[in-house]
């Protein structure tokens, strides 16, 4: 083939690229014009929430944690008067504070905290109030009954949701209330989820998300073989415990922004919990 030749046939296959990459181009830009017009909303509100909660307690040495013992450990490598900045070393248990339990956490091979998609954490908040039965029994459990009665007040769950125990028991946080063991010396006494009402959000047509409380275990304390968790992690949603503020949250209608932390291979880890409403 003559070099002329050649020449030619690179400009005929340049002009061909550029038609297709200007198309394509102009394609995409209507596609994103379009997408601008129908915008998909982020929040549970039908309108633009107002304030923002904070629903994560304060993370530090002595935080009580489920097995009783410290999880949280200070190095600090740099300080101000020597090095002219700080720096601490944590050494930090996964499941300390307000924290997220991935499905990993349960399971022999359910996704990593890193692997929950960012999707996920985003979602409407369903606050079940169980206060009232929770200030004259600590062994008490959001059951059927129970989201049966939101679902009675506020209509059906909205999808996606993270579902969250409000029982008080955050106020008892600085306190050995929080963990509340028995008179055996070892069995805890605090609110969680019974087994019933996991399953009956599990098979909800909403897709439940998540699931959150206000204690140290999506079980309740005195539970003795962890089934919500068992139930609940390894069909894929993930858990929340040491919730703060839910008080301060709207039965239906807000949102919650979990930050869980992206670490690789990670069962969990603790997390800044944002209520929006």
């Amino acid at each position: 083939m003559c070099h002329h030749c050649v020449i030619d046939g690179v400009k005929k296959s340049m002009l061909s690229r550029r038609d297709f990459f200007k198309g394509t181009a102009l394609a995409a830009g209507a596609a994103a014009i379009g997408a601008a017009a129908a915008p998909q909303p982020l929040f549970a509100q039908a309108t633009m929430p107002t304030k923002a909660e904070d629903l994560t307690h304060e993370l530090y040495d002595m935080f009580p944690t489920f097995f009783g013992e410290q999880q949280v450990f200070y190095d600090q490598k740099f300080n101000y008067a020597e090095h002219k900045f700080n720096l601490f070393e944590l050494r930090v248990n996964e499941h300390t504070g307000t924290h997220i339990d991935a499905p990993l956490h349960f399971s022999e091979d359910g996704r990593s905290v890193a692997e929950i998609p960012v999707g996920d954490l985003v979602c409407p908040l369903v606050v079940v109030d169980i206060r009232a039965k929770a200030a004259d029994n600590a062994d008490a459990q959001v059951t059927p009954d129970d989201i049966k009665a939101w679902t009675d007040a506020n209509g059906d769950l909205p999808a996606g949701a993270c579902v969250a125990m409000l029982s008080g028991w955050g106020q008892h946080v600085a306190t050995e209330k929080f963990r509340n063991v028995g008179a055996d010396g070892k069995t805890m006494h605090f609110p969680g989820f019974h087994i019933e009402a996991a399953q009956m959000l599990m098979e909800s047509a909403s897709g439940v998300k998540g699931m959150a409380v206000d204690t140290l275990s999506l079980d309740f304390g005195q539970s003795p073989d962890f089934a919500v968790h068992y139930a609940w992690l390894p069909s894929g949603r993930w858990g929340l415990e040491c919730v703060a503020n839910l008080e301060a949250m709207p039965a239906a209608g807000g949102t919650i922004v979990v930050g869980a932390p992206k670490v690789r291979g990670g069962t969990g880890g603790p997390s800044r919990v944002f209520g929006m409403a």
